[in-house]
């Protein structure tokens, strides 16, 4: 059991801690201090819900399945164009970037977003569903191996919020946030661009 524990902690990290959207997305949020603790809690319950789904029996089924592939390939693609895209306008706009909680956006509309964000992303699938639920089938105790790959996932949110939220208040220069806002734009563009390449 301990190097099942140990084996999904490790392989967890490696696929989770990726630059990706969700993560921009989450650090974004972090530094905004818009209802992160909230966030890093849904990405990583959404973590340990498709881990488990996909350890229990699920991955081999999305594997097989081209249409279900290609409709959140395409899905994601445009959430993250549309995520950029509002990214963009932000950066056009510093009065809206300054780092006050609960700044402009509403707990809702963060939640609908953070879960977009991380279920609109076809990599969060092929990442836990897929690879994840593939070798933790394998393993000696694959409940172990799901606790350990849950576990990298509430250590990595929950520490890029708090690394976001000490940060925060040394980014008071609006300049410094629509650079922020340009890098996560240009982060979700590019998965996105790689998503339509497949």
């Amino acid at each position: 059991m301990p190097v099942s524990l140990l084996q999904g902690l490790v392989i967890g990290a490696g696929l989770i801690v990726a630059i990706g959207a969700q993560n921009a997305f989450v650090l974004r949020q972090g530094l905004r201090r818009e209802y992160a603790l909230r966030v890093a809690a849904i990405c990583a319950l959404c973590d340990l819900a498709l881990i488990a789904v996909g350890v229990a029996g699920f991955a081999p089924l999305l594997a097989s399945s081209p249409l279900l592939m290609q409709l959140a390939r395409w899905g994601g693609v445009v959430w993250l164009c549309w995520q950029a895209w509002l990214a963009l306008g932000r950066a056009r706009r510093p009065q809206a970037l300054a780092p006050a909680a609960g700044g402009g956006a509403s707990a809702r509309r963060v939640v609908l977003a953070t879960l977009g964000v991380t279920l609109l992303n076809p990599h969060v699938y092929l990442d836990t569903l897929v690879m994840l639920g593939l070798i933790g089938s394998q393993q000696a105790s694959p409940p172990a191996f799901v606790a350990g790959a849950a576990l990298a996932s509430l250590i990595w949110f929950f520490g890029l919020v708090g690394l976001a939220q000490w940060l925060a208040p040394r980014l008071r220069d609006p300049r410094w946030w629509r650079g922020i806002e340009l890098g996560v734009a240009l982060v979700m563009l590019w998965v996105a661009l790689h998503l339509a390449r497949g």
